[in-house]
């Protein structure tokens, strides 16, 4: 946890971005004024995504690419709660900038609902970064191959690949129909449990890499021949992503089309499926995953006839995502500890008791590198004013304790989430929300994964009145409080 504290740079963008929306009747017609929906495509300073993203904690890594150039994503938070992932190039990534910033901005121009839209990026010195929406509900990857607690259900697929057909529809017609690797980890889910296609594959190939990282028997056959990705050649992962569905495995299409040719489908299936669809759809799917994957690029379907395709076969449109999914929906909270009860209610003087009650066990591991010079004439005078803050704190002398835990905090030899969460709290109570937010930002700052910097956000958020980011961080922190838990369960 130990990263050094620094004031969080305002940057923060006035419209927020709309929460995405279950069902659209007819996504060609819907973007007419679909681009106000989210903030304009802007550059952001390096220091500003250092700050969003704690430094690039480690903590705050979603994935990784590669192991000799990682692409690193992480997740990442704005000022005004909006949440981001920032992708972080490796340094030989992008040579000439001037050309990052011109595909940047020009994938930076589309929005629509089924994409997690590219927001900015960043390109300072060697720096090269994108910044996307946030998408809380992991990849299809994790859903379908990797699922802990129930399988993705038929009508949840069929609404997965509608969606994504969608996508490459919109982005077709918006001329942008490359897309690299198009595969389970570019499938993401929002906070309703909509899939929507990472915009980060629409960037063209930088130097350092490929446009296809995944294993050869996927690679479109054209692909092998030339080294160029063509519109078909997305359309021809589309199909393996058919495959990844029907069959809750990554087939190899070769292999899978040739179960198919022999009529096997039973072995193509997923077993999990069982009793969930009709023969009739199954073979549908089926068609339709031969017609993607068919060797010769101009025999395959085009985005809008895959659409076309699609929509009749969907199940349960009524149903919402999240429902589908089994995931908690974020207006929803259930089995709050007494410090989230204490933050929904905000209830103050329940939340003084409890930081008053857990102290500075927080703290342990925050790294304060000093000086012996510095130990020896600065640190017991910081020292003493923490511990007047802190007797202040106890008797709720609150303007006293900001005083004296402003002075700890501006000698600058040490940091504490813990004075900060403090201080916050002491803020809350004289109804300064605003300066109480950057506390409680300050020392997610210095603990990225504290779940009590996230409460105080809420509280925060509140008297702000911005109820709706209030709800998200509330979120976030009975999700790092119950994280939290269970790893000190395993001990």
């Amino acid at each position: 946890m130990g990263i050094q504290c620094s004031r969080l740079v305002p940057c923060c963008w006035n419209s927020q971005v709309k929460a995405s929306v279950l069902e659209v009747p007819d996504v060609e017609n819907e973007d007419t004024n679909e681009a106000s929906d989210w903030p304009a495509f802007r550059e952001f300073t390096f220091e500003q995504l250092k700050n969003a993203t704690s430094g690039f904690a480690v903590e705050n890594i979603v994935s990784e690419h590669g192991e000799k150039a990682p692409n690193v994503v992480y997740k990442g938070k704005m000022e005004n709660q909006t949440r981001i992932a920032v992708k972080r190039f490796n340094r030989n990534a992008w040579p000439d900038a001037r050309q990052f910033l011109e595909e940047a901005k020009s994938v930076g121009q589309l929005r629509n609902h089924r994409l997690a839209n590219l927001l900015g990026c960043c390109c300072e010195g060697d720096e090269r970064l994108l910044v996307a929406e946030y998408m809380p509900n992991e990849t299809l990857a994790k859903h379908l191959f990797h699922w802990e607690t129930q399988p993705m259900k038929w009508a949840m697929r069929l609404r997965v690949v509608l969606h994504l057909a969608q996508a490459l529809e919109y982005c077709t017609g918006k001329g942008r129909a490359l897309y690299h690797d198009l595969n389970a980890y570019r499938v993401l889910f929002d906070e309703d449990g909509n899939p929507r296609l990472s915009s980060f594959g629409l960037m063209k190939n930088s130097r350092d890499g490929k446009s296809y990282s995944t294993n050869l028997a996927f690679t479109p056959p054209e692909y092998l021949r030339t080294g160029r990705v063509t519109p078909e050649s997305v359309i021809y992962s589309f199909g393996t992503l058919l495959l990844d569905l029907l069959s809750g495995k990554h087939i190899p299409p070769s292999h899978a089309l040739d179960l198919i040719r022999d009529r096997n489908l039973q072995m193509l299936t997923d077993s999990c499926l069982e009793g969930q669809f009709s023969d009739d759809d199954g073979t549908e799917l089926v068609r339709l995953a031969s017609r993607c994957l068919q060797y010769e690029p101009r025999e395959r379907p085009n985005p809008k006839s895959l659409v076309a395709a699609l929509a009749p076969l969907q199940k349960e449109t009524e149903v919402p995502s999240h429902v589908l999914m089994g995931i908690q929906h974020s207006a929803t909270f259930t089995s709050l500890s007494p410090l989230g009860e204490a933050c929904l209610r905000k209830d103050l003087t329940a939340i003084h008791e409890v930081l008053e009650s857990i102290g500075y066990k927080d703290d342990e591991g925050v790294t304060n590198e000093l000086s012996f010079q510095m130990w020896t004439d600065q640190m017991q005078d910081t020292l003493n004013c923490k511990k007047k803050g802190d007797v202040a704190f106890r008797q709720k002398d609150f303007k006293l304790a900001i005083d004296c835990y402003s002075q700890f905090i501006n000698a600058g030899t040490m940091v504490s989430p813990t004075v900060f969460a403090r201080r916050s709290l002491c803020y809350l109570i004289s109804d300064m929300a605003r300066e109480a937010m950057d506390d409680a930002m300050q020392a997610q700052v210095i603990s990225p994964v504290w779940h009590i910097a996230s409460y105080l956000q809420s509280v925060a958020l509140a008297g702000l009145g911005m109820e709706n980011e209030a709800q998200v961080a509330l979120k976030e922190g009975t999700t790092l409080e119950a994280k939290r838990n269970a790893t000190a369960g395993k001990k």
